[in-house]
């Protein structure tokens, strides 16, 4: 039975590597998969999912407003699809992902996503959020903070590598950018202590 699932993580946890190996998997098996990525997120290139490791592959792009049930109907035209796999889903519209649940129960095709679940505020993305509250089942991917434990954060940093507190929620960025981190090593990073949580919750 097809299903919706959620990969969610912090940064560099290897989602994309996941996903790259996992479309392999199927496509070594005689079945296609069909890609799509953010075109927000061009870091590997426009239209390429790639992995720190170096393996990369050929994905369509999705923007906000597109119909991913239409886009996903009308490459089924062109030949059978064995899984539907989505890279930086942190992206998605809330309606993106309910379109991606159409798929799951209209069009019998698994879903795979792959994004982060929080910000560098420690919020979650609309489209996380969605898939949280949608998805037939949800892995986590893990990776460490800097102490060891397993990292659930993520900070935006400075050129300095100091916390920033302030700005929009999507700024493209890797290792320069964001650094994962458990929930106590985020706290310190951005000065939240149990008083600072009083006046602001």
């Amino acid at each position: 039975m097809a299903k919706l699932f959620f990969n969610y993580s912090t940064m560099n946890a290897g989602k994309s590597t996941i996903l790259l190996q996992a479309s392999h998997n199927y496509r070594e098996s005689g079945m296609e998969t069909y890609l799509l990525t953010a075109r927000i997120d061009d870091r590997a290139g426009a239209g390429k999912i790639a992995s720190r490791i170096g393996i990369a592959q050929e994905a369509d792009l999705f923007s906000p407003g597109d119909d991913l049930f239409e886009r996903i109907s009308k490459r089924l035209e062109t030949g059978p699809v064995a899984c539907i796999f989505v890279d930086e889903a942190q992206f998605l519209e809330p309606a993106q992902v309910w379109q991606l649940a159409r798929v799951v129960d209209d069009l019998k095709l698994p879903v795979l996503a792959y994004g982060l679940r929080v910000d560098f505020k420690g919020e979650l993305f609309p489209g996380s959020a969605t898939l949280l509250a949608l998805a037939d089942e949800m892995r986590e991917v893990r990776t460490i903070c800097k102490c060891g434990r397993k990292a659930t954060m993520v900070i935006r940093q400075d050129e300095n590598g100091g916390a920033i507190l302030e700005g929009a929620q999507v700024q493209i960025g890797g290792n320069e950018t964001y650094v994962s981190l458990c929930r106590r090593h985020w706290r310190e990073a951005v000065g939240d202590t149990a008083e600072r949580g009083r006046h602001t919750s």
